[in-house]
């Protein structure tokens, strides 16, 4: 079986010195919290012999196994854990690009995909601006109908914002697929507004 987590070997000895020092037979849990989410926090701890579930997935390494349950598993499709060394000191990085939104099949319907691409690449760069999109549907006619959140609701720049750059990477992105992204966003003045 492939691995789906890497594992650097300058982590795995880091792990291994750590786990000399826990009872026998104790190995190392990954795991995210609140995945599929912006808010999924990946995590790293100790597993000891009880807490390991028939329904874990085991990762053998040199020395321990690294053990990721049901629900964290896709979500950490090529997740990389690695000690870093810098001025500060030794520390354990690990990376999981898709934490927060699982990888799609390459089956996909146009849906997923175009949910994929606004969750991974369109929201990243909103959020920079306390804004969100949503995809409510996409029309027979290949029409994305969209919904902004957040400092989005209410901004003065949202149409540009969407016609220059969110339908553009959409349109190319999915050439032949789409044929427009519609906003469908109240932006009248109200409790969520940004003013």
């Amino acid at each position: 079986m492939s691995n789906s987590i890497l594992i650097t070997k300058k982590a795995q000895a880091h792990f291994s010195f750590l786990l000399e020092k826990q009872p026998k037979h104790t190995n190392i849990r990954v795991f995210v919290s609140n995945p599929g989410t912006q808010n999924a926090e990946c995590g790293v701890s100790y597993c000891s012999q009880e807490s390991i579930k028939s329904t874990d997935t085991e990762f053998k390494f040199d020395g321990f196994s690294a053990y990721i349950d049901k629900l964290s598993l896709p979500f950490l499709k090529e997740a990389k854990i690695d000690l870093i060394t810098e001025k500060m000191g030794t520390q354990l990085t690990l990376k999981a690009p898709n934490a927060k939104m699982r990888t799609i099949a390459s089956d996909a319907s146009l849906l997923e995909r175009v949910e994929y691409i606004i969750q991974t690449r369109i929201n990243p760069r909103l959020a920079e601006h306390n804004g969100y999109l949503n995809l409510l549907e996409i029309t027979n006619d290949g029409v994305a109908m969209v919904i902004f959140g957040g400092g989005c609701n209410g901004c003065s720049m949202v149409d540009m914002t969407l016609r220059e750059g969110i339908e553009k990477e959409l349109l190319q992105q999915f050439e032949g697929e789409l044929t427009k992204v519609c906003d469908a966003t109240e932006h009248s003045r109200n409790t969520y507004s940004y003013y």
